[in-house]
């Protein structure tokens, strides 16, 4: 199985690897590729939806491709300012958290994952018909089936890594770029004398459509039209959420990659509703409209058009199926984001050995894969439920901007022009929403927000409980850690360290002020207790003082074991892990002064690693050499009411460890610590 994993996914990565994360992240272009994919790739449906919404009507396709431009320069803009505003990444969740309230990030968290699930399913059915253009007739049956391995293929590309994931699709990607960008000159070059005339039919129709059916009538016709097509502003907001895998310095790149994002999109987006127009295209059965246009655009060509018709709709194939990688990366960063704020089950936030969010990424390619079953890869069906979840997250970011702006007056001399950015696009994207919420619901869009509202309230909920869970933990911290230190104030520095408190980490203090810690000359050869803990707190005071409880006299040593946990949450830089490091070491060190001050020998064995379990072993190995007559210790938490919810949120570490250590012939004991009503106290006179 490793072998097979090993082939498939990759060889693991090392934290001491040089250069890692270098090697990891994506420089603006490659960024381009990976992120900037899903709103491109909207051009091989949004003008689509667009011109066959307008019926007969079409020339009003060029007020739909004005209004494109409008927003998609609207919304680049505002995203730049929050790219400079959160350079850590974040992008709708943080912003809506940190500025608004943690009730509006999950609100728009929970609408972010929600839309990049469905931009995988609409990516890869939409890669499927632009494919199935191009075969036999008699193959559609299969069309469903080739969706669903597209999925599974990209949730294993995506398992491997960042850049493995995009770097696959670059050749392709600018394919796509070249043929679409000639066919959108070669268009507007060969017909450039009928632009005129196109101008002049859109007058026409704009009197004729308006006696018809009024003013507001051609207002709800292009409102609709416009609406159908509001999938090609998605992804935008996709570079704001994965800076944290863009090449250093981050800010420059996010907003280069974010030029290069809205450049291509906005000359695409209204370049072929343009050329819709000059060749004046209408729908085939069987085809996308841009194989109709790319059809007609190579059928006067003496050679090679077949040849540059098969490139382009190969390369829209590719492209779309390189859209999905939206989804791949920032779904699971908002999943690991929103799961460090215990909105959901830690365990997202837990990075593989390829240091991706190997969790996240396999919930979002299973949700894909069951809405592609339930839609049954349609892609009008798909574009109905989509794109009203991203605008939830716009407007609730552009809020939060304009909240911050206004709030940052005094400081920020550029305020105003700052707030009339984001101010402009609050009200864009917040008009787009309700429109797009009017226009949608009744056919569809209901079941979007539904399962939206759902979200949320599940999030809510596992909140509730790691909130339960937490204050009960803080009573068990504030009793026992005052105790101790009241006990044992001396245990609170050793040679330099100024250990953890609930207030965080206090800084080193001068050398003269250094407190000393007379400890025992430890011996390898005495009975040690070796205690698996994770940070200075009252979970881990609970299980050391109730080793001596249990065991009385019986071990002359005290050896701690604590691991580092690398997740999504500290795996952003060389200066974080540092950081993590210095914590984890400090922690450790606490225990060992504390164990010195009642008069045993005290050890540390310290690691980093986002594998725990894996690490903890490696360090029982070491902990065992040394000191031959061990036993190991750890505690779990024990609920006096265990549920299917309690088993999904916490993640049993001591039990799990038990096997394995069992398995390599250590004694190893597990201690409960109850958590219900009350949390048991143990004995503290040791």
């Amino acid at each position: 199985m490793n072998a097979l994993r090993t082939f498939f996914v990759g060889r693991a990565r090392s934290l001491h690897e040089p250069g890692l994360f270098h090697k990891l992240s994506l420089v603006a272009v490659f960024a381009w590729v990976g992120l900037g994919a899903d709103g491109l790739s909207s051009s091989c449906y949004g003008p689509e939806e667009t011109f066959k919404t307008l019926g007969a009507h079409v020339h009003l396709s060029l007020f739909v491709a004005l209004a494109s431009v409008v927003t998609i320069v609207a919304i680049c803009a505002s995203y730049s300012q929050i790219i400079e505003l959160f350079p850590a990444g974040g992008g709708g969740y943080l912003v809506a958290s940190k500025l608004l309230s943690p009730a509006a990030g999950v609100v728009s968290g929970s609408a972010l994952l929600v839309d990049y699930v469905l931009t995988i399913t609409i990516s890869v059915a939409s890669g499927a018909d632009a494919l199935f253009s191009l075969v036999p007739a008699a193959w559609l049956e299969w069309k469903l089936a080739f969706a669903g391995l597209g999925i599974a293929g990209l949730t294993l590309l995506n398992l491997r890594g960042v850049r493995e994931s995009v770097l696959l699709w670059v050749p392709v990607f600018f394919v796509f770029v070249g043929t679409h960008t000639f066919a959108i000159a070669y268009a507007i070059a060969t017909h450039a004398g009928e632009l005129g005339q196109v101008a002049a039919a859109t007058a026409r129709e704009v009197h004729t459509v308006s006696t018809g059916i009024g003013w507001l009538g051609l207002f709800a016709l292009l409102l609709k039209a416009y609406s159908m097509g509001a999938g090609t502003y998605t992804g935008i907001e996709a570079v704001s959420n994965g800076l944290p895998i863009l090449r250093e310095p981050r800010v420059q790149t996010g907003r280069r990659t974010m030029l290069f994002m809205g450049i291509s999109l906005a000359v695409t987006a209204a370049g072929l509703l343009v050329a819709y127009l000059l060749f004046r295209v209408a729908p085939v059965e069987g085809k996308t409209l841009n194989a109709v246009l790319l059809g007609k655009l190579t059928a006067a060509w003496p050679r090679g058009g077949d040849t540059f018709v098969f490139t382009a709709l190969v390369s829209a194939t590719a492209l779309l199926f390189i859209a999905a990688q939206a989804g791949f990366l920032d779904g699971p960063r908002v999943l690991a984001n929103m799961a460090l704020d215990r909105w959901f089950p830690t365990r997202f936030a837990n990075l593989s050995d390829r240091f991706v969010t190997q969790n996240g990424i396999l919930l979002m390619g299973g949700a894909a894969l069951l809405v592609l079953g339930l839609t049954r890869g349609s892609v009008g069906l798909l574009i109905v439920l989509y794109s009203i979840n991203v605008f939830i997250t716009f407007s609730l970011s552009q809020l939060g901007m304009v909240v911050h702006w206004w709030r940052a007056r005094p400081t920020e001399p550029r305020w105003l022009r700052k707030l009339a950015i984001n101010g402009f696009g609050l009200a864009l994207t917040t008009f787009i929403l309700v429109s797009l919420t009017i226009v949608k619901f009744h056919e569809g869009g209901w079941a979007t927000l539904l399962v939206t509202g759902l979200v949320v309230a599940a999030a809510f909920a596992i909140k509730r409980h790691y909130r339960n869970v937490a204050a009960q933990l803080k009573r068990l911290d504030e009793l026992l850690v005052s105790e101790v230190e009241r006990v044992a104030p001396n245990a609170l520095l050793w040679e330099g360290f100024y250990a953890p408190t609930s207030r965080g980490v206090n800084p080193l203090p001068p050398s003269n002020q250094r407190v000393e810690v007379n400890a025992l000359h430890l011996d390898p050869s005495a009975r040690t207790a070796v205690i698996l803990v994770n940070g200075y707190n009252g979970l881990g005071l609970h299980t050391a003082l109730h080793v001596p409880r249990l065991f009385g006299d019986t071990f002359k040593n005290y050896a701690f074991i604590s691991v580092g946990t690398v997740d999504a949450g500290n795996f952003k830089g060389a200066a974080d892990l540092a950081a993590l490091r210095a914590h984890t070491t400090a922690a450790a060190e606490r225990y060992a002064a504390w164990a010195r001050a009642h008069g045993y020998g005290a050890a540390t064995f310290v690691a980093l690693g986002h594998d725990v379990m894996s690490e903890v072993m490696r360090l029982a190995a070491e902990a065992r050499d040394r000191f031959p007559h061990s036993v190991f210790f750890a505690g779990q938490l024990a609920f006096t009411r265990e549920t299917r919810l309690t088993r999904l949120l916490h993640n049993y570490t001591a039990l799990a460890l038990q096997r394995r250590f069992f398995a390599a012939n250590l004694p190893f004991v597990v201690l409960p610590i109850r958590v219900g009503d009350t949390v048991e106290r143990p004995t503290l006179n040791v």
